[in-house]
């Protein structure tokens, strides 16, 4: 089965529409959090997603931020500032959409989770030292996170005490070995100094994972953010992808 593996959307409806194009013909989407926060689009963005075939998605910190679930107090004033914005511009449908999004969920051979397996919501896997002890909390072969914003592989072969990092190759396809965990990158705000969308497809049958990149209208995007006044730092980023 051919599965459409998204994150960190960031209420950015056209990266989104552009990963979707892009994408071609899938069985599948799994979104692996952070629909919205940042981003002008977060209405928009939800009801894309939840429009896609056979769906599962995850709850991410800016998903639970914009319902109150999680303090708000833990975020950098810009990306507080975003979620006070984010709250006021929700509908109702939105809400309950996002209040009933699961923090971890189990797919045959794979673990979902946003931040990682260990703390599905919060925790960032930015290293090798992370990554090796969430090897622990999860029991399938492979583990699919966002949260970071980084396309990364991470992979602790048999016998061996240390996962090993292994950035992907954009626009390749390389087959998965057991265990991973392994990262799509960001989708509406990319952090790895490129600005263009991320996303990865992967096939069930084969056990192989296609990394893609694919440029947006930056520009479109951000004459929304500046309509709607979200935080300056969050416009300018997005043309270099930091």
């Amino acid at each position: 089965m051919r599965i459409l593996v998204i994150s960190d959307i960031h209420a950015n409806l056209t990266a989104l529409e552009t990963v979707l194009s892009a994408a071609g013909s899938f069985d599948a989407a799994w979104c692996l959090g952070d629909l919205v926060g940042y981003g002008p689009d977060p209405n928009e963005c939800i009801q894309r997603v939840q429009a896609l075939p056979n769906l599962v998605c995850i709850l991410g910190n800016h998903d639970a931020a914009s319902l109150n679930h999680i303090g708000v107090t833990a975020f950098n004033p810009e990306a507080r500032q975003a979620i006070y914005w984010t709250q006021r511009a929700l509908t109702e449908q939105s809400r309950i959409f996002l209040a009933n999004r699961p923090e971890i969920v189990v797919m045959g051979e794979v673990t979902l989770a946003h931040g990682s397996p260990r703390q599905p919501v919060w925790e960032y896997v930015m290293d090798t030292y992370v990554a090796t002890q969430n090897f622990a909390y999860f029991e399938t072969a492979y583990c699919f996170i966002g949260h970071t914003h980084l396309p990364l592989c991470y992979v602790l072969q048999q016998g061996e005490q240390t996962a090993v990092a292994a950035p992907p190759e954009p626009d390749s396809i390389s087959g998965l070995l057991p265990r991973t965990i392994i990262n799509p990158g960001s989708v509406g705000q990319p952090r790895d100094r490129d600005p263009r969308a991320s996303f990865a497809i992967y096939d069930s049958e084969a056990q192989t994972w296609e990394y893609r990149r694919v440029a947006f209208d930056v520009r479109d995007v951000q004459e929304r953010m500046i309509a709607a006044r979200l935080p300056e730092r969050h416009i300018l980023r997005l043309e270099g992808g930091w």
